[in-house]
């Protein structure tokens, strides 16, 4: 199992961490919280020479979205979002997007999880 951190710069100036969880053997992985600059994240599922399986999001804050639309549509992955956080997801107001000067994602989770589910990447 591979755990790769990377470093993203937000709209605000501030930082926040992506990971991507990948299977080396599946050649499998899993985006967590997308938070901005998409490149960045696709270079390293790239370099990693996986295909996304899963984009997992911790919360709903512009912070941790910012990138989800592109990551979705470059790798078609399913998006995975905590049951209390999916009707969020979408609210600007809620998800701070207004806020910081993001664009509200048009998106939906395609499943929800609960407190002690299991993912499986394969």
């Amino acid at each position: 199992m591979i755990l790769k951190k990377i470093k993203i710069e937000t709209m605000i100036g501030n930082y926040t961490n992506c990971y991507i969880i990948a299977d080396e053997n599946l050649k499998e992985a899993m985006v967590i919280d997308p938070a901005g600059e998409p490149e960045k994240i696709k270079e390293i599922i790239k370099l990693l020479d996986t295909k996304v399986k899963y984009i997992y999001l911790t919360h709903c804050h512009a912070d941790h979205i910012a990138a989800l639309e592109e990551i979705k549509r470059e790798t078609g992955a399913q998006i995975l979002i905590h049951r209390i956080e999916y009707e969020n997801l979408r609210n600007p107001k809620v998800n701070l997007s207004e806020l910081i000067g993001t664009k509200n994602p048009e998106i939906d989770a395609d499943a929800r999880v609960d407190d002690g589910d299991i993912i499986h990447i394969r």
